[in-house]
């Protein structure tokens, strides 16, 4: 059975800190951080840290439709996106993920 990147890059407490890392430089963005300014971030570095388990073929499930519900009417940007992408593959690089 091959390993799973979820296990291979480290597990939960792994991928904890590197989205504790990721949302700490959306926080310092001008563009994004506005964003989160009402946001339960103890709450949203749960939820995320679970979807980044998820993706990485670990225990966590997604319902498909979830991610656009609980963006919608957020008037995310293109440029938005490209930054918070941006940022998260530099977390991810610095955490010792390879990306190619």
């Amino acid at each position: 059975m091959e390993q799973s990147l979820y296990s291979k890059y480290g597990g939960f407490s792994k991928v904890n800190r590197i989205v504790m890392a990721f949302y700490d430089a959306l926080l310092d963005s001008d563009e994004i951080g506005p964003y989160f300014d009402h946001i339960d971030m103890k709450r949203q570095i749960d939820h995320q840290t679970k979807f980044v388990v998820f993706l990485l073929g670990g225990p966590a499930h997604y319902a498909p439709d979830h991610l656009q519900r609980v963006h919608e009417g957020l008037k995310i940007t293109e440029p938005h996106l490209d930054e918070l992408k941006a940022i998260f593959r530099r977390k991810l690089e610095n955490s010792g993920f390879s990306l190619k």
